[in-house]
């Protein structure tokens, strides 16, 4: 197992599993990045570049396709949930 899918599953696990998308390791993948090299700092407005760009790897389009700001705050809001498991995984990388 590499350490970019170590640190993937560890975010997964930090996810309520009714949140966790069907067929979710690639964006897990995308995931791990970001708390590597946003760690604690990752943003909603990374979490949901990384799922759109996800979501355009699987040629699937959805209306939540659309720049950050453009999102109703109630949209936005779904994004907090992992950006929490990222920033707790990368606490944890960062010895916190």
């Amino acid at each position: 197992m590499s350490y970019l899918r170590e640190l993937a599953d560890a975010i997964r696990t930090e996810v309520p599993a009714q949140l966790v998308p069907s067929r979710p390791d690639h964006l897990f993948l995308i995931y791990a990045v970001l708390a590597r090299t946003k760690g604690e700092q990752t943003t909603a407005e990374d979490v949901h570049d990384a799922w759109s760009a996800w979501m355009e790897m699987r040629g699937e389009q959805h209306e939540s396709m659309v720049p950050f700001h453009e999102l109703a705050e109630s949209v936005q809001a779904e994004d907090v949930p992992f950006v929490e498991a990222i920033r707790a995984v990368a606490a944890r990388m960062a010895g916190r």
